[in-house]
């Protein structure tokens, strides 16, 4: 019965010594075996592994892919317009080995600090190389430049154990003492195009305008020519009608226009003839013969009649005003 705590002590102790030379790999790691400082082993393949309890010990590196955010800082391209950019890296530990020689037991912190000394100084030197300017930076080569500073600081990042991904720029920006002036440079643009946009829209209206003004004009000549020649044909038929109606019936027609002068002449409730003794406005009004009386006369001749001598006389109206009798 003595034995039996010491055979439970000793399974316990050789449990425990067997579990401390155990240790599992996961899949998104890689781990190293050191002893005494050095490098034992690598165990990059996931699973379960052994060491030697108590006298080595097993590091853990992540195999994922890492991110990296870098401080803003200002770059200079070649037109001296400055930016201030923010960029990322995307990086792995290729070689865990060279990594652990490299940054010893500072780990991923002290890698990164590394790390970004070979990024920033690259992202410098490549926008602000010659021809780099920044509309180049803002257009689509910004993908070919930041593959040149993943290619250049890859090369020094090879010494740490990194392989770096990728190197993008978050946001480029400039300084805020630039942004007033900026701003209103390109105010100052668009007012110009706005302004130039309203002279050649004032252009194109002043045009319409003399074309309209114009198309007017020559309408309004077109339709004053029309109605001269529409006018000009009335009266020639006017005069041609009374004509034939003078020739076919002298009398009459002397006796029709008489009546119309009256009509003219004799207007309102309260008119005032003045007239010479002799007129013979009125020699159809006198004599129930009319003409052949008045051509009896001393006065009488071819243009004697009524129509023609009214022109003589003149009719005054109710507000004093001479009216010729023709």
């Amino acid at each position: 019965m003595k034995r039996l705590p010491i055979f439970i002590g000793v399974v316990i102790v050789a449990l425990v010594v067997f579990m401390s030379s155990l240790f599992i790999v996961d899949e998104r790691e890689k781990a190293l075996v050191l002893q005494f400082g050095q490098i034992k082993s690598v165990k990059e393949e996931p699973g379960l592994a052994f060491k030697i309890p108590f006298i080595q010990e097993v590091v853990f590196y992540d195999d994922r892919i890492l991110s990296l955010d870098t401080p803003e800082f200002e770059v200079t391209p070649s037109d001296d317009r400055r930016l201030v950019v923010d960029a990322f890296a995307r990086y792995r530990i290729a070689d865990v080995v060279r990594f652990r020689q490299a940054v010893g037991s500072g780990g991923i912190r002290a890698a990164e600090d590394r790390l970004e000394g070979f990024i920033n100084p690259q992202i410098r030197a490549v926008l602000g190389s010659e021809g780099v300017t920044s509309n180049t930076i803002l257009s689509s080569e910004r993908a070919t430049l930041m593959s040149r500073i993943t290619e250049a600081a890859n090369r020094q990042a090879q010494t740490l154990g990194i392989e770096i991904v990728d190197v993008r720029l978050k946001q480029t920006n400039l300084p805020d003492q630039n942004l007033d002036a900026t701003f209103a440079r390109m105010r100052a643009e668009r007012e110009r195009e706005a302004a130039d946009e309203r002279a050649r829209g004032e252009e194109a209206a002043q045009r319409v305008r003399a074309q309209a003004d114009r198309t007017v004009v020559e309408l309004e000549s077109d339709a004053n020519r029309q109605s001269e020649i529409v006018r000009g044909e009335a009266d020639a038929e006017r005069n041609r009608v009374y004509a034939d109606a003078y020739g076919a019936d002298e009398d009459f027609f002397e006796f029709y226009r008489s009546l119309e002068a009256y009509r003219t002449a004799l207007k309102g409730e309260n008119t005032t003839m003045v007239l010479s003794p002799d007129s013979a406005f009125f020699d159809y009004l006198k004599s129930d013969q009319g003409l052949s009386d008045a051509q009896s006369g001393p006065q009488s001749g071819p243009e004697s009649g009524p129509a023609t001598s009214a022109t003589s006389g003149a009719a005054t109206g109710t507000n004093g005003s001479a009216v010729p009798l023709q």
